[in-house]
């Protein structure tokens, strides 16, 4: 591994970790001050819809500019949300605080560029596999570590979640080359390539299932806290704990099932199946008021959405020609970006609209709704090149 793949990589890593610190957190810190599920739904879009305004703003200055100050400054923005968070004595301040994480979010969108420059297109793949393990850990430990220091506070995670930003945006000052670009500098799409991309027949349908999967496990994600502390008490650390169990159910299954799944199934049976064991288990788990069925219920859960998750990228990207990857991708991350920032509201106000069986029962719904339509998809007709809205 290359120094410049393997301290990205590190930066990475360290800045998932500290933004996994705070999922288990933020629903009980916002609900002491007086947050309504509602509210809550709304702190975790407001990230995502903040995220979306600035990322294409930020990847526009990373390739002016270099990725390395594009990159030290959004983590510089994340300790700065990461302190407000744990100075925040009233809801507008949290919601301040992820607005601003949101704005300087760039770092994960910086971070791939980086990979593009510094890899050949032979290792690119390694190279993104490796962002990919950056998720897995961050996403395993971040939890669990939230959920041991929320016993010392509720303030305590934000903190030590500053305190790994920062270590980040030192690593990243002081060790982290700037990059000469050896792809091409090209913006990636967005909405104005949406319309055409949608009206082919192939690539629509992936993208609607993109974009109708990703707010349905949004629901999950973040409903999941309040969803638990309703309907078991759980507490911030049984919760972080739960989804650290979680998450490493995703890695292992990613590291070990995904390649020999998809090899057996191919790409779309392989969508389908982990689309079916996602919403079952999700409709299993908004229907028990025991928690040992709860919790086996999340096991395949887990277990469809580490499945689904690369089978769909992987159809995106196969139904694209390769000179319009960028286009495509383009329209499908923004598409994702809406649904995260629409799953947090319906979730969370559902849940405190109608219940916790309502929140996640309707996610469950959905996603099996987008097996069916990834079901009728034939991945063989490759979009064309207008696809891309020249």
């Amino acid at each position: 591994m290359s120094r410049p793949l393997l301290l990205i990589f590190l930066i990475v890593l360290v800045n998932l970790l500290g933004f996994g610190i705070i999922i288990p957190l933020l629903p009980f810190y916002a609900t002491r001050m007086g947050a309504t599920p509602l509210e809550v739904g709304w702190l975790f879009a407001s990230f995502s819809l903040a995220q979306l305004v600035a990322a294409p703003v930020l990847g526009d200055l990373s390739d002016r500019y270099g990725r390395r100050p594009v990159l030290i400054v959004s983590l510089l923005g994340t300790v700065a949300s990461f302190v407000v968070l744990a100075l925040a004595r009233s809801v507008p301040v949290l919601f301040l605080a992820r607005i601003i994480d949101g704005l300087s979010g760039g770092n994960i969108s910086t971070a791939r560029a980086y990979i593009g420059d510094v890899t050949s297109e032979e290792h690119r793949a390694r190279g993104y596999g490796l962002l990919g393990a950056a998720f897995g850990v961050g996403f395993i430990a971040g939890p669990a570590l939230g959920g041991a220091l929320s016993r010392i506070s509720y303030a305590a995670p934000a903190w030590a979640a500053a305190g790994i930003a920062a270590l980040a945006a030192l690593l990243a000052y002081r060790l982290l080359p700037e990059t000469v670009h050896r792809v091409s500098a090209r913006r990636p799409g967005g909405w104005t390539d949406l319309p055409a991309a949608l009206a082919h027949p192939v690539l629509g349908r992936l993208l609607a299932a993109d974009f109708l999967y990703w707010a349905s496990i949004s629901v999950y994600q973040t409903a999941f806290a309040l969803f638990g502390a309703r309907r078991f008490g759980f507490d911030v650390p049984q919760t972080g704990y739960l989804l650290a169990l979680v998450g490493t159910i995703g890695a292992v299954v990613q590291v070990a099932l995904v390649g020999p799944v998809v090899r057996r199934l191919g790409e779309r049976r392989t969508l389908v199946v982990g689309l079916l064991l996602a919403g079952g288990g999700l409709a299993v788990a908004s229907g028990t008021h025991r928690v040992a069925p709860f919790v086996l219920a999340l096991v395949p859960a887990a277990v469809g959405a580490a499945l689904a998750t690369p089978a769909l990228t992987s159809l995106i990207s196969l139904s694209a020609p390769p000179g319009e990857q960028g286009r495509v991708q383009g329209v499908a991350s923004s598409l994702e970006g809406l649904g995260r920032a629409i799953g947090p509201v319906w979730g969370n106000g559902l849940l405190g609209a109608v219940g916790e069986t309502a929140a996640f029962g309707s996610a469950a719904g959905v996603i099996l709704v987008t097996a069916g339509l990834a079901a009728r998809v034939r991945p063989s007709v490759p979009a064309p090149e207008a696809t891309a809205g020249r």
